[in-house]
């Protein structure tokens, strides 16, 4: 067999093995991504409570594709800001955690600093991370990091009436 020839069986035997590995690193990657916050679709969102620190807590609801803040008499909120605070739903991830491998009340969830509930769905905010600007969220019997700008912030209200 000449050098060419074995150059070519070499690269014909080499570049198979490399995309192969590449493939399985792609797969492991997607596998252990950690994904979104919840596994709850945005904008199929209709119910949303909302309960900042000592506050009490606001209630809203999604009428005709619109929000209505309902405590009370209903009025009509801003709907872009409560879009953005059911966008929280799909969260990207930073990293997730088991609850116990942390002491809440160091995190900030042990009072929380902020719940939301999305069709029922509870999310406990905390501290912000000291690795960067990011908030600790509780979900279940899970911690996940978040970005901050998911941390929810009291919406504005329309002051108009439900007719």
């Amino acid at each position: 067999m000449t050098r060419a020839n074995r150059q070519r069986l070499l690269l014909l035997i080499t570049v198979p093995v490399l995309l192969g590995a590449a493939l399985w690193q792609w797969q492991r990657d997607a596998h252990n991504a950690p994904g979104n916050l919840t596994a709850l679709d945005p904008a199929a969102i209709t119910r949303i409570t909302l309960h900042l620190a000592d506050a009490p807590a606001l209630h809203y609801e999604k009428r005709d594709g619109h929000w209505w803040h309902v405590d009370g008499t209903p009025v009509r909120a801003i709907d872009g800001r409560l879009d953005d605070l059911a966008s929280t739903a799909a969260a990207p991830v930073l990293g997730w955690r088991a609850l116990g491998d942390f002491d809440p009340t160091k995190i900030g969830l042990a009072p929380p600093r902020a719940v939301l509930e999305l069709d029922g769905q509870t999310l406990q905010f905390g501290e912000t991370s000291v690795t960067g600007p990011q908030h600790y969220v509780r979900v279940g019997q899970r911690v996940a990091l978040v970005p901050s700008r998911y941390m929810p912030r009291s919406p504005e209200l329309h002051t108009t009436e439900l007719p």
